[in-house]
This record gives structure tokens, C-alpha cells and sequence, in this order.
């Protein structure tokens, strides 16, 4: 069994090769967000131009609003990690993009998450009625905090455990 830091790397894996690691993976990830928040920013400019529209009461107007607003934000900060590494590209500078892209991108699982959550409550709220918005959006934030936030934790205790297992029976 290969051991592995607590970081994540491999005990033999330099730091460069760490970085260039870190790098990749979240480039896979930002891929796939980005291409997401793409998609939802596009639905949310086209929805204007729907003939229903004009339908929308003044609390889904300004959720509407607020909806592109994140939308447009959780876009800019899926894509500042490409301009950041066009700037930075061979000025040896990969640790501050990485640490830089980290956070771009839970800045972006923040915005998604919110702008997932409000376009739920929008459109329940504007077939259903506003107590089904609400309520849908609640399950949608619930769902989303339990598959983001809870699981993930979970995953890395039960990860500590086994490490500290090992550990310890590596010592005996």
C-alpha cells in the first residue's frame, strides 16, 4: 500500500510534481464547472427574452436580477483561474496559481450552489406558487450542503481514521 501525506501527495513526490498535480486536478474540475455556469448564466440571459416574463411579480423580478448577478460573478471567478495562469505562465509562480485557483474555485461551488438554489426557487415559485419555491429551494440548499459539505468531511474523517489506523499498526 502506497503511503500517502496528509496533504495528499506521495512521500517521493517533489514539490514541483505536487504542484503540477494540484494544477491538473483542478483544472479537471474547473472544466466542468465552468462549462456548467456557463450553461446557467445563457438560460438566465435568454429567460428575458420569453414572452412570459413580463409575467414576473416583483419578488421574482429581483430574484430573477439577483440570479444573474451570481451567475455572471460565479462565471468571472470559474474563469479568472485561465487568466491568472496566462499572466503567471513561466514566471515560476505555479504555487501561487494554485493557491490562487483553489480558491476561485470554492468561490465558484459557492456561487453555483447559490445560483442552483435560487433558480429552483424561481421556477417552482413562478408554475407552483411561492410556498413551493421556497420550500423546493430549501431541499435543494439542504441536498447541496449535505453532497458538498457533509459528505465530503465525512469522507476525509473516515480517511484521517484509516490513516491513523495504519499508522498506528505500522508502529506494532
Amino acid at each position: 500500500m502506497t503511503r500517502v501525506e496528509p496533504d495528499g501527495s506521495d512521500p517521493g513526490e517533489s514539490q514541483r510534481e505536487r504542484l503540477d498535480r494540484n494544477w491538473s486536478e483542478l483544472l479537471q474540475e474547473l472544466r466542468v464547472v465552468q462549462t456548467g455556469t456557463q450553461i446557467i448564466t445563457g438560460f438566465l440571459l435568454a429567460a428575458v427574452f420569453q414572452s412570459r416574463f413580463t409575467e414576473l411579480d416583483t419578488f421574482q423580478l429581483a430574484t430573477y436580477l439577483c440570479l444573474v448577478i451570481t451567475s455572471v460573478v460565479t462565471t468571472i471567478a470559474g474563469l479568472a483561474p485561465v487568466s491568472l495562469h496566462r499572466y503567471l505562465f513561466r514566471k515560476r509562480a505555479k504555487e501561487q496559481v494554485v493557491a490562487y485557483a483553489d480558491r476561485f474555485a470554492r468561490i465558484t461551488l459557492v456561487g453555483v450552489a447559490i445560483t442552483v438554489v435560487g433558480i429552483t426557487l424561481l421556477i417552482f415559485d413562478f408554475v407552483l406558487g411561492r410556498a413551493w419555491g421556497i420550500g423546493l429551494a430549501v431541499a435543494v440548499g439542504a441536498l447541496l450542503v449535505l453532497c458538498w459539505v457533509i459528505a465530503p468531511q465525512r469522507a476525509r474523517a473516515a480517511d484521517r481514521a484509516a490513516d491513523a489506523a495504519a499508522a498506528a499498526a505500522a508502529r506494532e
